[in-house]
């Protein structure tokens, strides 16, 4: 089986001690490939460290790039930082931009000149990867409508994945129809999160893609008693396809097969 983890923080400070021997396990569990997302200008330059590190490595995952500016990060954003970003998509080849959208998650974003901030860096963001012929990787935490509303107003038509989905069946669908693929990772396992498993039963596997996320979302199956979190990283990726595939009542070696190709097509990879 060929899996693609399409969603990595691959690169921070939690993989330094032993990001080549985890990068080595993935590969060994059947991931062939993962990406690194940006999410902060300050972590530019790490990220990019890190793609040359695992393009180094034998008997690893291939990586891709995908640089952005996170929406819940939005008051350390600066409009240099979007220059950056201009740079390092016209010096590096990059696979998205990413990971980009609105988050009021937390009640000062939903502050009016914080949303506002927000907004401006989404529509920035989106041009550019339309000036640069690139998909997207969103982030979207309560504020589908609104960031479906300026897909819609800017009329991207480059798709992209909609990464760790929370909405419901109709934003699911409306994302789908945009031309995004529905990124699912280990909340999959949860078996209260049933809202995210009506979305999977509704909206088909053409449309999906899997993800880890890591180090963060950790499938419920890795977590221990007696951490309240334990580490994610690419190594989990298959237990997301095992619980995927219990669900949708098909083989994982079919259903991998078929997300795989979901995976290279959205982002424009052959491999």
């Amino acid at each position: 089986m060929q899996l693609f983890d399409t969603h990595t923080h691959f690169d921070v400070a939690d993989f330094d001690q032993d990001r080549q021997q985890l990068a080595v396990q993935a590969k060994q569990v059947g991931v062939e490939a993962l990406i690194l997302i940006g999410f902060i200008e300050s972590r530019f330059d790490t990220l990019i460290q890190t793609h040359q590190q695992l393009q180094g490595w034998d008997n690893v995952p291939k990586s891709y790039l995908a640089p952005g500016l996170h929406p819940f990060y939005i008051e350390q954003h600066h409009e240099a930082h979007l220059q950056q970003l201009e740079r390092i998509l016209q010096q590096h080849d990059c696979v998205a931009v990413g990971e980009i959208g609105l988050d009021t998650f937390l009640k000062q974003h939903k502050q009016p000149e914080l949303f506002a901030k927000q907004q401006y860096y989404f529509n920035a963001q989106l041009e550019l990867a339309n000036q640069y012929n690139k998909p997207v990787l969103l982030h979207i935490r309560k504020a589908h409508a609104e960031s479906i509303a300026i897909l819609k107003a800017q009329k991207f038509k480059l798709g992209g994945i909609a990464h760790a989905f929370s909405g419901g069946i109709e934003e699911a669908k409306a994302l789908v129809k945009l031309g995004f693929k529905i990124g699912i990772t280990g909340q999959i396992t949860n078996p209260n999160a049933k809202k995210l498993h009506q979305v999977v039963q509704a909206i088909g596997v053409e449309h999906l893609v899997i993800e880890t996320d890591c180090p963060d979302m950790t499938p419920l199956c890795c977590q221990t008693s007696t951490e309240h979190r334990t580490r994610n990283t690419p190594v989990n990726l298959p237990y997301v396809l095992e619980y995927l595939a219990a669900m949708l009542e098909q083989s994982q070696e079919v259903l991998a097969q078929q997300i795989w190709q979901n995976s290279l097509s959205t982002l424009n990879i052959k491999f």
